[in-house]
């Protein structure tokens, strides 16, 4: 997405002299943090679940075990099961595949056994927009929620249920800063809805579907511990890890990573945007996960247990599949990954893209 030059927050400046090449958690974004995470995932065994495939985004799993992950730019949603082929069980009509638009983010209905639902966030001719179907070669699919702003880029489109068994979605300010601070707007925002698109109960203001302000471009949602973390790509300075609490303003345009100004929530980790780039995020234990695609890495984030991070963050898988677009934690307690190198900023093999699944490590 395009970054254009912009002043920072002065603490932010002063950051950027300090730590010119470095990942630092919030609290101490100047100095040495005291712990790094332990990943629980052993990531000298990877194990392909589907390769060839063309910009894997949203990933989801069903009851059964099997995930289903969706393309990009060809709108097509495949079931995945380790060891099997790859098969198509869906493919949406509307969706028009743009720069960073296009079939996007999935999620699984909490009461899928029940009622069979399926949730896509893609980009359609005039704006971004939340859908369910059930699983059909030509699904007919319910809008639920539309309006989001679209761009050809910072589109957003990560959705989840949360624990409280509503559903979230990371949206982008597409390209017009105004909208991140604007309440009335969609883009620059999390959503909290129910699962038909309505306002959720207990949302900061009644009879909106916005739960947090001032984002730029979320793209990775989380929980873990009692807490809400997301992924979000920044400007020119700094990517972000925040704590999501309701009703709060993440800062931008006026911040960019840590701004130490009492009107805006600072993020909990933050990384220099060549190093990261973070999409997808997935919390295991007492870490968390972010995808990197311009990092082409998985960065491992140590939490504290208290919405905050107890150290510095550490690179795995540094350079060793390319770029990295999402992660979750399956059903099958491994660590899935997927790769983005067919989105025309990678480079990629005759392999790609690929999914790819880590075991947990014997203890």
């Amino acid at each position: 997405m395009p970054r254009t030059m912009r002043t920072l927050a002065p603490a932010a400046a002063l950051a950027v002299a300090a730590v010119l090449a470095a990942p630092v958690s919030s609290a101490t974004q100047a100095s040495v943090a005291s712990t790094t995470a332990d990943p629980a995932f052993d990531f000298t065994k990877p194990n392909v679940v589907a390769s060839n495939l063309t910009v894997p985004w949203g990933l989801a799993y069903l009851p059964d075990g099997s995930a289903l992950v969706s393309e990009r730019t060809t709108s097509r949603i495949l079931q995945l099961r380790p060891g099997s082929q790859p098969t198509e069980v869906a493919r949406l009509s509307g969706v028009q595949p743009t720069g960073e638009g296009g079939l996007l983010g999935l999620a699984v209905s909490p009461n899928y056994k029940e009622d069979g639902y399926v949730y896509a966030y893609y980009t359609a001719a005039s704006d971004n927009r939340i859908v369910r179907f059930k699983l059909a070669a030509s699904p007919q699919q319910e809008v639920i929620f539309s309006g989001i702003p679209k761009n050809s880029y910072h589109d957003g489109g990560r959705i989840h249920f949360g624990p409280d068994g509503m559903l979230y979605a990371g949206t982008g300010d597409a390209g017009r800063t105004a909208n991140s601070q604007d309440w009335n707007s969609p883009g620059g925002k999390i959503l909290r809805m129910t699962p038909t698109g309505a306002p959720a109960p207990g949302n900061p203001r009644a009879n909106s579907v916005v739960y947090s302000i001032g984002h730029r471009n979320v793209q990775g949602l989380a929980w873990g511990g009692g807490h809400m973390y997301n992924a979000e790509l920044g400007n020119n300075a700094w990517d972000e890890i925040n704590h999501i609490e309701a009703g709060d303003n993440y800062g931008w345009p006026t911040v960019e990573g840590t701004g130490g100004e009492p009107t805006y929530h600072d993020p909990i980790a933050v990384w220099r945007t060549r190093d990261a780039s973070p999409s997808g995020a997935a919390v295991a234990g007492d870490t968390l996960y972010a995808a990197a695609l311009g990092g082409r890495r998985l960065w491992t984030v140590p939490l504290d247990g208290k919405g905050g991070a107890s150290g510095q963050p550490t690179a795995v898988l540094q350079g060793t599949y390319g770029r990295l677009r999402t992660v979750e934690v399956g059903p099958d307690g491994w660590l899935w990954v997927t790769t983005s190198n067919r989105d025309g900023r990678g480079s990629p093999n005759q392999a790609d893209d690929r999914v790819i699944r880590f075991p947990r490590k014997a203890r």
